[in-house]
Parts: structure tokens; sequence; C-alpha cells
């Protein structure tokens, strides 16, 4: 397969995303090849740790390949689409539980699936360029891979703005929100890496690390917490319009470009997985979410609006002020037999 290279150098397994034309966009493809690879490794001795990175400058990883997502739905055949996801979580969950270390190279974006991909592991390596984001809620979706867990334990309240937002953390923010561990200027990470492999061990990155640049969300963390600690979305709307700051403005307009089925839910799930480390119980949730996506939420019409039209003007299923009080508990029931298991 050439979107995606699974090799052993030395004493490390290397694990590379090779679609910088696509940003890198996980495919169901690489979802099965990375499953894999993990399983082959776990019990071979030669490997003593695991490398993953990608080519190009652009991105880690800008998310998930959503074309055929997409296609499906619209065709009525949700099924593809859930068991797209239902693996996709499963790999997630095997890189965040692995018992050997893994460390991730995050250059330029790294957004959605492949957030799922690179922020789950032992070690997570940022640079000049890292821009994370959780952008699931512009198209319809929630902060699912796993991310919702992490965002859930951020300080403060800051889950609940980065996940309903989409805002990009940069490298100081990505450590503060728990989605990165060191910065390390890009250009050490080649010979980091060989080292890597030649050694089999991580002390080279506790010598590598350095101060990132500053970041922009310690400073907002009064006002994100005094308002995000609103009880729903509505309330989180009207606190916000009562502000005459900058920063509300900035935020009214970001929430106002994501479906509001998806903010409220993922409002939801921030209560829910507050102080909850258990990476299966977050992936369980988010999957009652993406089960029901193409044929009871905004997902399709997000897709069209963002990718396929490119019109950025979605007619969403609801109003942001007017949500039903039930329309958030429907998303996130348990889902019986289709419940996600490990």
């Amino acid at each position: 397969m050439t979107d995606i290279t699974t090799t052993i150098t030395g004493r490390a397994g290397h694990i590379t995303l090779r679609r910088p034309r696509a940003l890198n966009a996980v495919t169901y493809e690489m979802v099965e090849a990375i499953d894999a690879a993990l399983k082959e490794w776990r019990d071979n001795d030669t490997v003593a740790l695991i490398v993953i990175d990608a080519e190009g400058d652009k991105a880690f990883s800008a998310g998930g390949d959503i074309a055929d997502l997409y296609a499906t739905g619209k065709a009525g055949d949700f099924a593809f689409g859930q068991t797209f996801w239902r693996d996709e979580y499963r790999m997630n969950a095997a890189l965040a539980e692995y018992d050997k270390p893994i460390i991730s190279f995050l250059q330029g974006f790294t957004m959605g699936g492949g957030m799922g991909v690179g922020c789950h592991v032992s070690h997570r390596v940022v640079g000049e360029t890292s821009q994370i984001a959780m952008p699931e809620c512009g198209i319809g979706l929630v902060p699912d891979v796993g991310g919702s867990m992490i965002l859930a334990n951020a300080p403060g309240h800051l889950g609940a703005y980065l996940g309903t937002t989409g805002a990009r953390m940069g490298p100081a923010d990505a450590i503060l929100a728990g989605f990165a561990d060191r910065f390390i200027p890009q250009e050490q990470w080649p010979s980091l890496i060989a080292e890597l492999e030649s050694t089999g061990n991580t002390a080279c990155l506790d010598r590598a690390g350095a101060t990132p640049p500053q970041g922009r969300l310690d400073a907002l963390r009064p006002e994100i917490d005094a308002h995000f600690a609103a009880p729903d979305l509505p309330a989180l709307l009207a606190s916000l319009r009562a502000s005459d700051t900058e920063f509300a403005a900035e935020t009214l307009k970001s929430l106002s470009r994501a479906s509001p089925l998806s903010a409220a839910c993922t409002l939801e799930m921030m209560r829910r997985l507050k102080g909850n480390t258990n990476i299966r119980d977050a992936l369980a949730l988010e999957y009652r979410f993406t089960f029901r996506a193409m044929e009871h939420g905004d997902f399709l019409e997000g897709i069209r609006a963002a990718i396929i039209d490119k019109d950025r003007n979605p007619d969403w299923r609801h109003d942001p002020d007017r949500l039903p009080s039930d329309a958030v508990a429907a998303m996130l029931a348990p889902l019986g037999e289709h419940e996600l298991t490990f």
C-alpha cells in the first residue's frame, strides 16, 4: 500500500502516513494497516518501540477520509460509515493501550482522525508548525476518535470551548490541553528518529525538549471558564451575547458555523466524561453519536456544505436557541446490540 508503510528499522517499528497531497487523510485501509502492525509487533522482541510520522510539511494528518463516507451515506448505506468508525475507534484504543512506547511526530495539521492516530500514544511530539484541532462540530459530528476524553480532561472548561468551536491549538496550547507532551524543534526530528530506531530507547526525547512559543489559551482561560460553564447550548450562547469582549464575538462567530445538535451533544459529552481517563468509555459514547450521525444527525449536510458544494451554508436540523430537550439524549442513547465493543 502506498498510502502508508509499516516497516521495522533497527529496534523500532515505523509507521509512516504517505498521502501528503491529501494531507495524509486517514482511509479505512490505513486504519486496517495500523491495527495489523500493532498486533504484529506486540510480541516481536525485536521491536522495542514504535515511531509514527507522516510525509509532507503541511500535515501529520488533517483528518479522516470522508469521501466514501459521504457517498455511501447519500446512497442510504449507513453501514459502511458505522463499520469505518467502529474499526477506527478500536484502533484508537489499541494505540492508547499499547504496552510498548509509541512516539508520534505531529507537524502541521493534526485534526480529527489524524488526532486519533497521533495523540493517544505515550510520547507526542509537536514542533513549530503544529496545529491541532477537533473541528467535527462544523461538519455535523462530535469530537471523536477518543478526542472527547482528552477534551473533557483539559483544564477548566477548555475542552468544551475547543470541542464546540474547533479552535486550533499551536504547540504550547496543545500541550496545555493534553494533546501533546513536548515541543522539539522540527530540524531535530530526523536525527531523533534515527536514534530511536538504533537504540530502542526514548531517552533522547527528554534531552531534546525545548520551550514552545507562547500560546493563546492560558490567557483566555478565565473568560472561557466563565462562559463554558453554562449548562447547555442556549445558556452558553446567551452568556456570550451578554458579553461585549472580542473573545465573545469571535466565539459566537465560531459557534454559528457549528451544527447545533453536534455542539449541544459535545457539551453533554464533556460533562459525562470529565475525570474519566478510560478511552473505551469515551469511544463508546462517541460511537453512539457517529452510528446515528448520517441518518439522524447533520453529518451529510455538513459534508455537503463544506466539501461537496462548498457553499458554507449548511441547513442544520435545529435552531441553536430552540434545540428540543430530547435531541441530545436521543443521539447519545445506548445502542443495544450495536454498542461499541473491543
